[in-house]
């Protein structure tokens, strides 16, 4: 079993410290990051990743997201992480896509101009209380549905449904953000959800278009591809998309973790005066190696080659 450690001096800190940086760079080094395009979902889903971003694939994405944030196991991993090429999984801060697909059919969007969002949030919260029961259970984290982060909105003509909601955790003093998107195809509804803290949702927001387009659904896939004589229609309308009712009934949770208690070699850092030690250090660490002094100018005809 795990046990929580604290430090009882300044060498015992540091040991420990060091240590689990350590852990870190090896985790990280052990991940297979990727670039470039790629294909989703069985060929459905086109994914082009530019060198401002990275990818981390489907074994790697569901390692990173049960074993290293401690959310649920599932037996529909996701698709793959993306994320900035600054952020790491073992990073406290920054913020990461969870890529999905979900196989429900063609979601017909009549209801979106329609849903009462504020009535809608007050359903979300009951069943929240209901989800918190069975993460007790399970002995999984608790959260606590703030509001919106953000309203949801439908965009008709791109197909594509944002909202953002707002979790309290116990003990956290920073509440999580999820962001969703879900963009609209011919036989399901491919699934984009942000997970950081509310420090990162302007961050989110500024690059949610260049986000949006990496990913599309690939020439007969598209909403307009839709064939009514043969294709299925969802259970389930946009109204349904926004409660988490689709997570609900398959039995998975709608809410996700970049929470970090990172269990690593049986000791649990769930925050405190180390955890945050640790962050700060790995972000100094990060912004040495992004800095780049300007080249000296010097008299020689010799070319210097600039790093």
């Amino acid at each position: 079993m795990a046990t929580a450690i604290f430090a009882k001096d300044n060498d015992d800190s540091t040991k420990l410290v060091m240590d689990m940086l350590k852990r870190m760079d090896s985790i990280e080094s052990a991940l297979h990051y990727k670039t470039g395009k790629l294909s989703l979902a069985g060929g459905a889903v086109s994914i082009n990743i530019p060198e401002q971003f990275k990818f981390l694939e489907s074994a790697d994405a569901k390692y990173v997201v049960e074993d290293l944030w401690g959310n649920p196991p599932s037996t529909d991993p996701p698709l793959g992480l993306l994320m900035p090429v600054s952020s790491n999984v073992t990073m406290a801060g920054g913020y990461t896509f969870i890529v999905s697909f979900q196989d429900m059919g063609y979601v017909k969007d009549d209801d979106a101009a329609k849903i009462n969002y504020d009535d809608l949030l007050k359903e979300m919260k009951k069943s929240n209380v209901e989800e918190n029961e069975e993460r007790k259970k399970l002995n999984l984290t608790q959260l606590n549905l703030v509001g919106w982060a953000a309203k949801p909105y439908y965009d008709k003509d791109r197909k594509i449904l944002h909202w953002a909601k707002e979790y309290g955790i116990a003990g956290e003093e920073v509440n999580t953000l999820n962001y969703d998107v879900r963009v609209l195809g011919r036989k399901g509804v491919l699934v984009l959800q942000a997970v950081s803290t509310m420090d990162e949702l302007d961050s989110v927001n500024a690059h949610i278009n260049d986000v949006l387009a990496m990913v599309n659904f690939t020439e007969g896939n598209r909403y307009s591809d839709f064939d009514s004589s043969t294709d299925n229609v969802a259970a389930w309308t946009i109204g349904g998309l926004v409660a988490g009712k689709v997570l609900a009934k398959a039995g998975l949770f709608a809410v996700i973790l970049k929470f970090l208690k990172f269990i690593i070699a049986g000791v649990v850092l769930a925050g405190g005066a180390i955890w945050r030690f640790i962050s700060g250090r790995r972000k100094k660490k990060e912004e040495e190696m992004q800095y780049q002094p300007e080249p000296v100018q010097t008299n020689t005809d010799t070319d210097l080659p600039v790093q």
